[in-house]
């Protein structure tokens, strides 16, 4: 796909910025998302948490209930395929969805390869815990790039984690490497820029480019996975993301649309301390969730993909 191709489907996460996207499970829910403020809205027949607890094999969702919520609302519908299966990609992109996420919280469907991004017309999001993974999926044409956190757990931690390991490694390729923009033929940035094409698996032109653009990700990197409060959704947005997503933390509280719209108010007033206050008051119980540290390795869904 040409680089104009990509531009535009770049183009169309950056108009998300500073926004809400919410995963729903039925038209009432998604009407609720949109009543409270979200800019677009994730269908998909069980939420993280659901997922998480029933187990079994997890694949993209019925098309009839896609459809039903595409029908109802007037924000932008995305959806999720199992990583590396193309043919369901194939199909939401036939369906008319906004975006679909190649998501590690369904069942894995290819063990090597992730879809190839650039044979689409419709932009992907994908996740992330790292600079290397971020950059492999955006050299496969991701136009938003997430942080995956640990979906369906209501525990915050791992997302913040994943957070400030790219912006980490970041600052790292910038204190390392942008000598090489004044001087290409630099002997210690060329080989720090050889050891973080190697670290990362992406080319050197790739770790190049970061660079150029002042280390900054040529897509929209939102944070996911755990957010579960109105303060929770403002730490994220002060540690550098461009918005968030929510799944279970909405719908698995006691007012979801309350709370829809709290987490609403606390991402667009992320730097005042004074309105999310006011936006966390009488909000019900929060879901009760589990926490990452008590997840045995082969229990997380973030070490899905590569």
């Amino acid at each position: 796909m040409c680089a104009s191709d990509f531009q535009k489907k770049a183009g169309l996460a950056q108009m998300l910025k500073q926004g809400v996207i919410m995963d729903v499970t039925t038209v009432e829910e998604a009407l609720i998302a949109e009543e409270a403020g979200a800019v677009a809205v994730m269908a998909l027949e069980r939420v993280p948490s659901d997922i998480r607890k029933e187990g079994g094999v997890a694949r993209m969702s019925d098309p009839h209930m896609i459809r039903s919520i595409m029908d109802a609302v007037s924000i932008p519908v995305m959806a999720k395929v199992r990583i590396g299966h193309t043919v369901e990609a194939e199909m939401l992109e036939a369906l008319g969805v906004d975006f679909i996420d190649e998501s590690e919280v369904l069942t894995v469907a290819d063990r090597k390869y992730h879809v190839d991004k650039d044979d689409f017309k419709v932009p992907f999001v994908c996740g992330a815990k790292d600079l290397g993974e971020a950059l492999r999926r955006i050299v496969e044409g991701a136009a938003m790039i997430r942080t995956k956190g640990e979906a369906g757990t209501g525990d915050v931690s791992e997302a913040i984690h994943h957070i400030r390991k790219i912006r980490s490694e970041i600052d790292d390729v910038m204190a390392n490497c942008s000598v090489l923009l004044e001087n290409p033929n630099d002997k210690s940035g060329l080989q720090h820029l050889k050891g973080f094409s190697e670290k990362f698996r992406v080319s050197e032109d790739t770790i190049l480019e970061l660079v150029r653009n002042a280390g900054k990700l040529p897509v929209v990197n939102f944070a996911a996975g755990g957010i579960a409060t109105p303060a929770d959704a403002a730490l994220c947005m002060r540690l550098g993301c461009d918005g968030v997503f929510v799944g279970s933390g909405i719908f698995k509280s006691s007012n979801p649309a309350k709370l829809a719209k709290a987490i609403v108010e606390a991402v667009h007033w992320y730097l005042e301390p004074e309105q999310i206050l006011k936006a966390s008051f009488d909000l019900g119980e929060p879901m009760r969730g589990i926490q990452v540290s008590g997840l045995k390795e082969e229990e997380k869904l973030s070490v899905r993909g590569w």
